[in-house]
């Protein structure tokens, strides 16, 4: 009963496979490995951007932080949620590494186009004083599981376009996002109006590796200058590039977010059926949701693993309603589920 991340699932038998393979002889460094070859062009396909420069790294803040400072200047301000990942959980890595600042975007969760428009608005007022306009970075599942339509991601995108500012989508959950919305990766990126995207594995059933995807090749030789600069240029690459070759191979990389998105509906829908509320509607593969102390208690003590949100499991009042999250990967099994819902 382990809801506490889908960081914390198990790698996939197939991947693993790869990786054994990749263990054979020898291979070029640094990128230059062949299977980087197939990895490039399989990505550059399922975009339908046979333009598009790839990168692989290994983490979701390196794509991140890197992708970013591939698109802002250091007088530059990026604009993101408050709850964004880039804010809230990478230790101000975006920063570090771009040198520009950010500007949260007023919201609980999803931006809309008008509060993104009266920030953007609110900078490039004080002449040399104040921070530029910057980049629009975009979470793609969003931090609290919501799932952003095509039309949201597009009137983002068009709000940030009248002003010349380009868009990062942050897409360590993109590909349940993709499953939810039953759309291509193309529509949920440059046909929206994305201008590079973190293409995220690791939640997704990898051990660590996250793409970079820049749809203005112009951007490529920038990226990997800072790549190498900010200590993030593998040089035994071929492990990298085994993982996301294997992921792409039979579409794993969507059987996997449907099983992660089916086991949360699972569960989202027996918590409805207990009577458990919910701070947000699931739409992914993450669920927030609300009851008492007492019942956390019970789930604690007989093994499940979550976390709660905003609350500790003391020895207040059993009867008071504490919110948690669960998140789903694509390795619970039902068996684990249903023992969860019947504990509740």
């Amino acid at each position: 009963m382990y809801f506490a991340s889908d960081n914390s699932g198990p790698v996939h038998p197939q991947v693993m496979a790869a990786l054994n393979a990749a263990n054979e002889g020898y291979q070029m460094a640094y990128g230059a490995d062949t299977l980087m070859n197939e990895v490039r062009d399989r990505i550059r396909g399922i975009f339908e951007a046979p333009g598009a420069a790839v990168y692989l790294v290994a983490t979701g803040t390196a794509a991140n932080s890197l992708a970013l400072a591939t698109l802002a200047q250091p007088w530059e301000t990026v604009f993101c949620s408050p709850v964004a990942h880039i804010h809230e959980d990478e230790c101000n890595a975006p920063e570090f590494y771009s040198g520009a600042k950010l500007t949260l975007v007023p919201g609980e969760d999803k931006m809309t186009p008008e509060a993104l428009r009266g920030s953007i608005l609110a900078e490039e007022t004080r002449g040399v004083h104040g921070p530029q306009r910057g980049p629009v970075s975009i979470t793609q599942v969003t931090e609290r599981g919501s799932v952003y339509s095509l039309a949201e991601l597009q009137a983002l995108c068009a709000v940030a376009k009248q002003y010349g500012l380009p868009i990062h989508l942050d897409g360590a959950r993109f590909t349940n996002a993709l499953v939810a919305l039953n759309c291509s990766p193309a529509e949920m990126t440059w046909k929206a109006g994305v201008d590079a995207v973190s293409f995220g594995g690791t939640k997704n059933g990898l051990m660590g590796v996250e793409a970079v995807v820049f749809f203005d090749e112009s951007k490529a030789w920038e990226f990997e200058l800072r790549r190498k600069r900010g200590a993030h240029l593998f040089s035994k690459h071929r492990y990298l590039s085994a993982q996301m070759a294997a992921y792409l191979q039979d579409d794993l990389w969507l059987t996997m977010a449907r099983q992660a998105n089916a086991n949360c509906a699972r569960l989202a829908d027996g918590l409805r059926a207990k009577g458990a509320s919910f701070l947000h509607d699931p739409q992914a593969n993450m669920i927030f949701a609300q009851f008492s102390r007492a019942r956390h208690k019970q789930l604690h003590e007989a093994g499940a693993v979550y976390h709660l949100w905003g609350a500790e499991l003391d020895d207040s009042d059993d009867a008071e309603i504490l919110a948690c999250r669960l998140v789903c990967d694509w390795s619970i099994s039902a068996e684990q589920i249903d023992q969860f819902l019947d504990l509740l």
